[in-house]
């Protein structure tokens, strides 16, 4: 992030950080990187309410290294801190206007976001010069909150999308098109708030969703322990003593989605998502599906 954008996201979140401080994050990241050669499949980051995408480097960064063009989406004014080319740090516009009775317009907003992105990425005139890197038959999409729920929203109507994981975010439907065609798809939450019972959506979701799926909790995680915050916070000490440590939440995030798409886009099968085992007790799998010959994209 720039010092400007993280000043702005850092006012909007009211974080008493200094703004270089966040902007001087170092990363993986480079540009002008010379990319692979070959076709590779494409996973969309979408980040939550209020929040850039910066906030999910961490995680882009691990799915790249595992063979695939990620695409991370800033949603115009509805975070703070978003550069836009041409026009600077955008205002959160929308901040303060999303509730429950707007909910599901705002994901249906980041729904028509991504399929913009994906015309853009995939058709056979894209503006970006590497779009030949992608195969479109092996397309994902992951989302934190609101971009979790954008990310069921956008699988409903976007057939492109072969797989998807929700990230500690409501689901705004339950129609007919709620069981996604039965696309493999998996939700992970924090024990707090989405055991059974807790939040309804996930419970509704669940029972709609007719392809391989999984429900994964973690127990001691807090709703931004999906994204670049938590490890942040950890190294400025700012973890909570009784709950899970940002760098751990970190990395149990980068495993599970990690492996969802190594399984569900490169054909790999990943035990993980079946046994967490001794070596991620902090995961519960509370409800589990056997897969189907119709699961796999």
């Amino acid at each position: 992030m720039s010092t400007k954008g993280a000043q702005a996201f850092l006012k909007q979140m009211e974080l008493d950080v200094p703004a270089k401080t966040l902007a001087g994050t170092k990363t993986h990241t480079r540009t002008g990187a010379r990319p692979a050669t070959g076709k590779f499949p494409l996973v969309v980051l979408s980040p939550g309410f209020k929040t850039p995408g910066a906030t999910l480097t961490g995680l882009a960064e691990d799915l790249t290294s595992r063979g695939n063009v990620v695409a991370v989406v800033d949603h115009a004014y509805e975070a703070a801190g978003v550069s836009f080319p041409g026009k600077g740090i955008l205002p959160c516009a929308a901040c303060g206007k999303v509730g429950p009775t707007t909910f599901q317009p705002a994901a249906e907003g980041r729904a028509e976001d991504i399929t913009f992105t994906l015309d853009q990425l995939l058709s056979g005139t894209s503006p970006w010069k590497r779009a030949g890197m992608v195969d479109r038959n092996k397309v994902g999409m992951a989302g934190h909150s609101l971009g979790g729920a954008g990310t069921a929203a956008t699988m409903e109507k976007d057939s492109r999308v072969r797989a998807g994981v929700n990230m500690d975010g409501p689901f705004i439907n339950s129609g007919k098109s709620s069981g996604l065609s039965g696309r493999p798809f998996m939700m992970l939450g924090t024990e707090a708030d989405h055991s059974p019972g807790d939040d309804t959506t996930w419970d509704t979701a669940w029972k709609q969703l007719e392809g391989w799926k999984r429900w994964a909790m973690l127990t001691g995680a807090e709703h931004m322990s999906f994204t670049d915050l938590a490890p942040l916070a950890g190294q400025l000490g700012a973890d909570d003593p009784e709950g899970l440590p940002g760098k751990r939440a970190a990395e149990i995030t980068r495993d599970y989605v990690g492996a969802f798409f190594d399984q569900q886009l490169h054909g790999k099968h990943e035990p993980l998502l079946d046994h967490p085992g001794k070596t991620h007790p902090e995961v519960t799998l509370q409800h589990h599906a056997p897969e189907t010959p119709s699961s796999r994209p």
